[in-house]
């Protein structure tokens, strides 16, 4: 077997299946969760009252050849009867030799519960298209028939449903991305595996400590069939309603820091770097993200989520 990587990597290798055996990747992971919130949940859809996009770029455990790497659009809007809400998102995730497109439609149906008070029922449904090219992977063996067979463009269904309960003030969610197992690359063991379900908790509360500064913890915990909970944790305190900063932390993986800049009435621009904290952390320089999120024609009268949301 022809070998592509230097002693370093076996080190990687084995810390990664020491620390993410039981939680290899298999759904991207966004730090700013809070931000992107549609990516995760499809209830979301429509509920800040105004068409709303976002732009995402995370290049995960930099210095990693083949390290994870994602970019997301997604746009959403309610409807004028403000009853439903419609979105469209798009996901390219990268990891080692494989490559894989989400493309997804999401619909949002809420119903008012009193003043400032939505409960939203959402559902998506897309295709994922997976690309596998294995002479780009860690090891290559030309005589290895499993390693000769690479995956071009497999498209397979994904169909998924939540529910957003928000006010003002706070929101709670659950989210099943989707129902339909297939087929993933397990990065851990170097093979295609099958996919299943994930389950997405999320929770968040802003409180106004005085009239230029808000503060707002957060939450998101995945939980996988057959692996351990996973929580991510973050505070955030929000400046004259311009300035983000906060922290955030994630079991047994990476340590925080956001920042985030109000340019404009319509413009948001956030970044977020990682620290490792497992074994890993000997490998890479950490983990960068960029967000960008843009609103069109705010309007103050609606019911929605604030923009700390």
């Amino acid at each position: 077997m022809k070998l592509y990587i230097k002693l370093e990597t076996y080190l990687i290798l084995i810390c990664s299946i020491i620390t993410f055996s039981a939680t290899a990747q298999q759904d991207p992971e966004y730090t700013q969760y809070m931000y992107n919130t549609m990516a995760v949940n499809p209830a979301y859809a429509g509920s800040t009252g105004v068409l709303e996009a976002t732009l995402l770029h995370r290049s995960q455990w930099v210095g990693i050849s083949g390290a994870p790497e994602t970019q997301s659009f997604s746009i959403h809007a309610p409807l004028r009867n403000e009853k439903v809400g419609l979105g469209f998102s798009v996901v390219n995730d990268k990891i080692g030799p494989s490559s894989e497109l989400y493309v997804d439609g999401n619909f949002s149906y809420s119903l008012a519960l009193g003043y400032e008070k939505r409960l939203a029922f959402g559902l998506k449904a897309g295709m994922r298209m997976l690309n596998i090219d294995w002479t780009k992977g860690r090891y290559y063996d030309p005589n290895d028939v499993l390693l000769n067979q690479n995956i071009d463009n497999q498209m397979k269904l994904a169909v998924g449903a939540g529910v957003y309960y928000y006010t003002d003030k706070w929101y709670l969610g659950f989210a099943i991305p989707s129902f339909i197992e297939n087929d993933y690359y397990d990065d851990v063991q170097e093979s295609i595996n099958y996919d299943r379900l994930h389950y997405y908790f999320m929770g968040g509360y802003v409180f106004d400590l005085n009239p230029n500064l808000k503060f707002k913890p957060a939450f998101l915990v995945k939980a996988v069939s057959g692996a351990p909970l996973t929580a991510d944790v973050s505070a955030n305190f929000m400046i004259y309603e311009k300035f983000v900063i906060g922290a955030s932390y994630r079991t047994d993986d990476s340590v925080s820091a956001l920042a985030g800049f109000q340019i404009s009435r319509s413009f948001y621009l956030g970044y977020a770097f990682d620290y490792t904290i497992s074994e890993l952390n000997k490998y890479n320089d950490g983990s960068h993200e960029i967000i960008l999120k843009y609103q069109f024609n705010k309007n103050e009268s609606k019911i929605k989520s604030p923009r700390f949301f």
